[in-house]
């Protein structure tokens, strides 16, 4: 996959980075680490700018966003209570629950947005409990594109600095990656032994 995004990017330059980081946010296991430290790279011996790949990467990251925003406004907390009601007895979630996500939402969710883009595999996904919220959209584009801007921004620097080392950023990227994965793994765990525990109760 690597040397596939690396030749993409490398025949279609701006555009090819573009477009690139906007299917990254709509399948995470396409990783920006590898598009962003390339794109830094690629600096150093093309005519692109740092400048110019920060910025068409975020504008690829805004237009992944807007897409998952707008699936999640058509799915809706209304639908997905419907949902619940038909599964959630398998699924062991009531639609209280969906209400308390979305009141937390409704209090942390731009924060949450702006923390997020900054994270592996979430900084797609928060896109969509931000549309289902009902999250108003020029905040959500706020929010996302101060957080884009600075994980974008980080990533091409210091793949603009390494050159041709830019591999051992991808790799220390992919620990991180791996950690963070690993606490989000955890964390659902976590929460259905939670509502497996508390069914029992009841």
């Amino acid at each position: 996959m690597e040397s596939w995004i690396t030749d993409f990017m490398e025949q279609y330059g701006y555009m090819g980075i573009l477009l690139m980081i906007a299917v990254e946010n709509l399948f995470p296991p396409i990783p920006s680490e590898i598009i962003l430290t390339f794109g830094g790279f690629m600096t150093t011996y093309t005519n692109l700018t740092p400048i110019g790949v920060i910025l068409f990467a975020t504008l690829g990251s805004l237009i992944g966003a807007i897409i998952l925003y707008l699936i999640g406004r058509l799915l809706g907390v209304e639908r997905l209570e419907r949902i619940i009601d038909r599964w959630g007895r398998v699924l062991r979630v009531k639609k209280e629950d969906v209400r308390k996500a979305d009141a937390w939402f409704d209090k942390y969710g731009y924060w949450a947005v702006l923390l997020c883009r900054m994270v592996p595999l979430i900084r797609s996904l928060i896109s969509l409990p931000a549309g289902m919220s009902g999250m108003k959209l020029v905040p959500f584009l706020f929010f996302t594109t101060v957080g884009t801007l600075i994980w974008n921004t980080i990533l091409v620097s210091v793949g603009t600095a390494v050159g041709g080392n830019w591999h051992e950023i991808v790799a220390f990227m992919d620990v991180y990656s791996y950690i963070v994965y690993a606490i989000i793994a955890l964390a659902v765990l976590v929460v259905l032994f939670l509502y497996i525990r508390r069914a029992r109760k009841f």
